[in-house]
This record gives C-alpha cells, sequence and structure tokens, in this order.
C-alpha cells in the first residue's frame, strides 16, 4: 500500500498524522520521565522519518535558521569548557536534536492542526494524570497539593495552562464544529479542575494573564491596523503603571497570600541569590549547559539537601535566566533570550498589522505565556519539554512568514501607450 506524501507532510492535508504527533509528543514531554528512554525514540520516530519523505519541503533552507540554533549550537560548544564535559555533551546533543524536531514539525502542521493536536495531547496528559496522580507534601510550606503523574505541581498547573490556552484557540479563535468544540469544553473543564487542585499559583497567576491577554487581542481585531497599534501601545503603559502600583503598595504581598505564599515564593529567592551567586564565578560561558545539578557535586548536593530533594534530580533554579546564565554565561542567555523575544515581537507585530492573523495569535499568546514563565521556572531550556517545543516551533513559523513576505511578488501597472499622432494632454 502506497501512502501519499501530502497525508504526511502537506500542511492542511495531513491533519490526521500531524495531529496525532503533536499529541502523543505532549505526552512524550510530559511523561518521558516515567517511560525512559523508548518514548524519546517514539518522539523522534514521529518527525525524523518525514525527511526521507521529502527533504526538501520537510528542512527547508537551515540557513536562515541561524538565529534560531544560535543557543543550541553554543550549548554544544559549552563542552569545552563545561565542568561536567559528558553531561552536556549528551544534553547539548539532545537539545540539538529538539530543535530540529520541532522546526521539522513547524514545517508540516499549520496551526488549526497545531490547535488539534495540542487540544488531543493536553486532555491526554491531564487525563492520565488524574487517573494516575498523587498528592505531594510539600516540606517547606508543609501543605499537600495534587502534582498528578508529574513530579511537580508547577508542571501539572502549565499542562493545565497550555489545554485552557489550545481551547480557547479552539473556541473562541478557529471556528472548531462538532467533536473538537466538545474536546475543547472538556479540556477547559478538566484543565480548571487540575489548576483547582494542584494549588499552583504560577500556573493560575499565567493562564488568568494570558486569558485577559486573548480577549484583549481578540477585540482589537475590531480596529484598523494603525489604530490598534496606538490603542495596544496605549493599554501596555497602563498595564505596566498598574503593575508597578500594585507591586509598590503592597498589591505583590496581597496576591501571595492569596495563595497562601510567603515573600520569599517558598524559597525561590534564596534560589536566585545562589544561582546569581553562581553565575558571578564565570559571568560569560558559565560551568557548561546542564552542568550544575551533577549528583557528586557540592553546590548542587547542598542545595538538594536544603530544599529536601531526596532524589537529587529534577531541580532547578526556578529562573530560566538565571539557570541560563549559571550554565552558559551572559552570552548564552542572551542567545536563548533573543529567540524568546523575537518570536514574540515578530508576532506580535503581525498580530498588529494584519486585519486577521489566526496564526499570529496563537503563536503570540504561546510565546507570552512562556515568556511569562521565565521568571520563575525554566520551560524553553530544557530538550524533550513542551515548552522549548513550542518556543522553536513559534520561532520558525515567524522566520518562513518573513521569507513569505519577501517573496511575494511586487505587481505594477503599465499605462497603455499613447498612439501616434495623439495630441498630449
Amino acid at each position: 500500500m502506497r501512502i501519499a506524501k501530502a497525508s504526511l507532510i502537506e500542511p492542511g492535508a495531513n491533519t490526521a498524522y500531524a495531529a496525532t504527533a503533536v499529541a502523543l509528543s505532549f505526552f512524550v514531554f510530559a511523561y518521558s520521565f516515567r517511560f525512559g528512554q523508548v518514548s524519546i525514540l517514539a518522539y523522534y520516530a514521529l518527525w525524523l522519518p518525514l525527511v526521507v519523505v521529502d527533504y526538501r519541503r520537510v528542512l527547508g533552507n537551515y540557513a536562515r535558521y541561524g538565529w534560531i540554533f544560535a543557543f543550541a549550537i553554543f550549548a554544544c560548544l559549552s563542552v569545552f569548557w563545561s565542568q561536567a564535559p559528558g553531561v552536556t555533551t549528551r544534553a547539548g546533543v539532545q537539545y540539538l536534536s529538539h530543535v530540529v524536531c520541532a522546526l521539522i514539525a513547524m514545517r508540516v502542521v499549520d496551526t488549526r492542526t497545531l490547535v488539534r493536536g495540542g487540544l488531543a495531547g493536553t486532555a491526554l496528559v491531564l487525563c492520565y494524570s488524574l487517573v494516575f496522580g498523587v498528592y505531594h507534601l510539600d516540606p517547606l510550606d508543609g501543605t499537600y497539593s495534587f502534582v498528578g503523574a508529574f513530579a511537580s505541581k508547577n508542571q501539572l498547573g502549565f499542562y493545565a495552562s497550555l489545554a485552557v490556552l489550545f481551547a480557547f484557540a479552539a473556541l473562541f479563535l478557529g471556528g472548531e464544529r462538532g467533536a473538537w468544540k466538545l474536546v475543547a469544553l472538556v479540556c477547559v473543564a478538566v484543565a480548571l479542575y487540575c489548576l483547582k487542585a494542584s494549588q499552583s499559583a504560577t500556573s493560575v497567576l499565567t493562564t488568568a494573564a494570558v486569558a485577559g491577554l486573548c480577549l484583549g487581542l481578540k477585540a482589537l481585531e475590531w480596529l484598523a491596523p494603525a489604530h490598534r497599534k496606538i490603542l495596544f501601545l496605549v493599554l501596555a503603559v497602563f498595564a505596566a503603571l498598574v503593575l508597578l502600583a500594585g507591586a509598590y503598595g503592597g498589591g505583590y504581598a496581597l496576591v501571595l497570600g492569596a495563595f497562601g505564599k510567603d515573600a520569599t515564593l517558598t524559597g525561590r529567592t534564596y534560589l536566585w541569590q545562589q544561582g546569581i551567586e553562581t553565575a558571578a564565578a564565570a559571568p560569560f560561558v558559565g560551568i557548561g549547559y546542564q552542568a550544575f545539578w551533577v549528583q557528586g557535586f557540592a553546590e548542587a548536593e547542598r542545595l538538594w539537601a536544603a530544599f529536601f530533594i531526596g532524589t537529587r534530580s529534577g531541580f532547578h533554579f526556578h529562573n530560566t535566566f538565571i539557570a541560563a546564565t549559571v550554565e552558559t554565561g551572559l552570552i548564552g542567555c542572551l542567545l536563548l533570550s533573543m529567540v524568546l523575544l523575537v518570536a514574540l515581537a515578530g508576532h506580535l507585530h503581525r498580530l498588529l498589522s494584519a486585519a486577521h492573523d489566526l496564526e499570529a495569535l496563537v503563536l503570540f499568546t504561546v510565546a507570552a505565556l512562556l515568556a511569562v514563565r521565565t521568571f520563575v521556572e525554566i520551560d524553553i531550556l530544557n530538550p524533550y519539554h513542551i515548552g522549548s517545543f513550542l518556543l522553536y516551533f513559534a520561532a520558525g513559523k515567524l522566520a518562513d512568514a518573513r521569507r513569505a513576505r519577501r517573496r511575494q511578488p511586487v505587481y505594477r501597472v503599465r499605462l497603455p501607450l499613447r498612439p501616434e499622432g495623439a495630441i498630449r494632454p
């Protein structure tokens, strides 16, 4: 039996395969620590074989993706000064191959298919957590919270946030009907329950902020692009002033108190301090990609003990910029930040300039969620993580959209020639 190429690699014509691949990839990102290397190999098997089908269509021209690959390549190069070269080599290759898979997915998956696959994937992840999930005691604040099948309630909350985002896109942006509309409604119900059960302040606040952003941007589509840009700028300045007033007026403590958090964010401020001190020892190039949290290293062992991490793994600085600076220095932090900021600003520009751009709206919202979480999580710093997959997917779509605009032909109007003997006006 022969399978048509379009059913595998043509965006829009490959919905069945692409949506399934996205959903299964999300499941692997969530639970690869449970299912091990077999699940990672399955993830590669979903995307890499598509290169054989049509390598030119699937890969494209990687020369124009240099800014996207910059951090991954620098992470691999950090093996030459890493304090744990074996760990850095393995992690760097994993991250680089993960970026390649994300860019392959970007080439063969359109926005509607991404939303459908995201709905199915987040629903599968959350339902699995509801069936096999457990409650964990946080020894720092003495509270129990539902972590699902994860090791952290924040990861459960992150998938719940993404479920709300994709459901919003399906219901209000993409105009889904029938079964997909029902799936979106189920996703919202399950996600809201998981958010409540996990008691993750980070996820609840970011979900509320991104949902409000989605509604605001959708409302802006009623305006002409020029008016839209002016109003967005005014609203952005107003929002910044409100946040500053809340921070200096006690709103920060009020929000933390509502979620039962103290001023140290359950020890995160201490972690940030330790990370900054560690980064100061090698400020420009860091100590090597993923070379800090290594068993046997004194500082890592001390922090694991201080935060009661008996497994001595799966812990981090709870801040993307600090973690990136520790591992890859200011150079690596700037390269990673560049990918995030360019994707965020680029899709925002598309959104404010076009009359209606579903892709820009969905991907800007995803980038905004990732940007907000960088201050308290490291979603885009690790391989086989849904955050880094979505970041490079959004960045690749932006690069392709810019190239498509440059290649659009310019049509010139040619006036008819004046016949001989005609009187010159």
